[in-house]
């Protein structure tokens, strides 16, 4: 014991698969930006790279939410362990709300519970995996996929998504991409990281791309209806009857709630080649072993979904509205960065990072470590999420906040601007 760590229990050689998986986190990407803020700096730190709006009065949610978690706590009805499938009357209450978008009805058998949208990412790529396959992911994309991908041994293949035609997939590079091996596609709606709303029409091709090569889709809607531009949201669930559908999504941005920990995965297939192909047998299992969604919170979804206002939706709409024209305006007056294409939707954008503008930044983790050591702004390195040498900047802040923290940017730009 004395010479060091017994062989039969140190795991640092033969845990490869968890190291690599945890270091392409968005978490442990802002963990280390974060540890150069300096601690001097009077300033508030501006976060524009999390995805957690919570902490601002503007972004509060509803007082009807609030209130069910009280009456859901008080009704001593929810103390229980839960099924591993969540309870009856909030898989009921989840398909009934979704099932309003949807040319078809869902039924409580279609909803598996999830403590979360990442949960749901966990369990659904986890059930999938299979020794030899692949998935297809967006790039940019959302990175846990792929930690999860990596961690279950599940080969990743990226398709692009082409900021020239507002973040739309490219269908071709799918198609070159794709073989015999391919399980599923990732397809995220509205966009994290880029900010973009899918119009039907494109989604219907990529459901029929799908149904051709013979693969899943993945459609991962937690910014649900969080869409505020020229395009509406419309769920992926309409096209489960060209090909099935796996639906994920939560409570947590809409109701701006994600520390209660409730998502989902929903079954879009009205001709039940989930049921025969083993796959949602697959995914029971792995539920089985899994964590739970908090039963209490679970006991609260039914007045969550029925009794939150229209108003309080348009509340949080326009303030998204308000700060992604803050963002998009504020951005274009810093000649290192482009903004390809304004955000219309969930709470984030990418630009592209012009390092030749630039005298002594290296790269996109270089600009984001100095601009949190000499600003206070934490912005998101566009690696995390696939794309070197971009940026994701997240506009769910206070407005005033956000447009300190352009200005900020700018100020840093200035500082470091190639001198002419």
């Amino acid at each position: 014991m004395a010479n060091g760590p017994s062989p039969k229990w140190d795991i640092r050689d033969c845990n490869g698969e968890v190291n690599p998986a945890s270091g392409i986190t968005v978490r442990s990407v802002l963990d280390s930006i974060m540890k150069n803020l300096n601690e001097s700096d009077k300033r508030p730190v501006v976060p524009l790279g999390h995805g957690d709006p919570s902490v601002f009065p503007c972004f509060r949610t509803t007082r009807a939410a609030e209130d069910a978690i009280v009456d859901a706590v008080r009704s001593a009805k929810f103390n229980c362990y839960s099924p591993s499938v969540g309870i009856e009357p909030a898989r009921r209450s989840v398909a009934e709300h979704l099932s309003r978008d949807l040319p078809y009805k869902l039924s409580p058998d279609d909803v598996y519970l999830t403590a979360g949208a990442n949960h749901a990412i966990e369990v659904l790529v986890t059930a999938l995996a299979r020794p030899g396959a692949n998935i297809l992911l967006p790039r940019p994309g959302y990175p846990l996929y792929e930690a999860r991908a990596s961690f279950s041994q599940f080969e990743v293949r990226h398709f692009d998504l082409l900021p020239e035609k507002g973040w739309e997939v490219d269908l071709d590079s799918v198609e070159a991409l794709a073989n015999d091996r391919t399980v599923a596609m990732v397809v995220i709606n509205p966009g994290n990281p880029c900010g973009n709303v899918l119009t039907l029409e494109h989604m219907k091709k990529i459901a029929e791309t799908a149904r051709k090569l013979g693969i899943l889709l993945i459609a991962d809607e937690v910014y649900d209806h969080l869409a505020f531009g020229s395009v509406p949201f419309v769920p992926m669930g309409v096209c489960g009857p060209i090909t099935p559908v796996f639906t994920i999504g939560s409570i947590s941005k809409r109701w701006i709630i994600p520390g209660w920990r409730l998502g989902w995965i929903v079954t879009n297939d009205p001709s039940g080649v989930l049921q025969r192909s083993g796959i949602i047998e697959s995914l029971k299992s792995y539920l089985n072993i899994t964590a739970d969604p908090a039963t209490f919170v679970q006991g609260a979804v039914t007045q969550i979904l029925n009794n939150t206002t229209e108003d309080f939706f348009l509340k949080i709409t326009n303030t998204l509205r308000e700060s992604a024209n803050i963002c998009y305006d504020g951005l274009k007056e810093i000649p290192c960065i482009t903004c390809p294409h304004k955000a219309e939707g969930s709470m984030s954008t990418m630009v592209k990072l012009n390092l030749s503008c630039l005298e002594d930044i290296s790269d996109d983790m270089d600009f984001c470590v100095k601009l949190a050591k000499e600003e206070s702004v934490v912005v998101l390195p566009g690696f995390a999420v696939g794309l070197k040498n971009w940026l994701r900047v997240t506009f769910s802040v206070e407005p005033s906040l956000l447009e300190d923290g352009l200005g900020r940017i700018k100020a840093f730009y200035s500082r470091h601007a190639k001198k002419k």
